[in-house]
């Protein structure tokens, strides 16, 4: 894993516990916005390590109604990307995501899923910058779309990634 002291100042700003609980959670608000229903921690990991990579953010479509497969047919560099960083960032998100458990913006329900306090996050993404922003939207929209393909073993096997 990659020291937090070698990334650089803008990483550290990004890759803070406490923006990445931010990410986590707009993840899981997404999924239950979408479902109804509480959230599998690996989509909120997933869709936060996604959103944090300009080179697959600025690929995402507008609309959840897009599919999963034909997309990454469509951009195979999302693959590529995703075997090459998947693996450091998911060590950078998880530590926001315990912050968020522990902060309570997110809580574990008997089923093992993620929930979010209601009203945890205000509904529109907020934040100093508009890179801010999109990252947050970004992670809101994978957490609805990333489940839609059906298993997340099958999303996983998808982008090359393993739990």
């Amino acid at each position: 894993m990659t020291d937090f002291a070698e990334f650089s100042r803008e990483e550290r700003a990004l890759y803070n516990p406490a923006f990445t609980a931010v990410l986590t959670t707009r993840a899981v608000q997404g999924h239950q916005e979408q479902y109804g229903r509480s959230c599998p921690p690996a989509v909120a990991v997933l869709s936060s390590v996604m959103a944090l990579q300009p080179s697959i953010r600025q690929l995402l479509p507008k609309t959840t109604g897009s599919g999963l497969t034909r997309w990454l047919e469509e951009n195979k560099s999302v693959k590529a990307a995703m075997a090459q960083n998947a693996t450091v960032l998911a060590a950078v998100v998880r530590p926001g995501l315990l912050l968020a458990l522990q902060t309570r913006l997110l809580a574990y329900g008997d089923d093992g899923h993620l929930s979010m306090r209601l009203k945890a996050l205000p509904k529109a993404p907020t934040g100093s910058t508009p890179e801010v922003v999109a990252i947050q939207k970004a992670s809101h929209m994978l957490g609805r779309w990333l489940p839609s393909t059906g298993s997340l073993s099958t999303v996983m096997t998808l982008l090359g990634v393993r739990p």
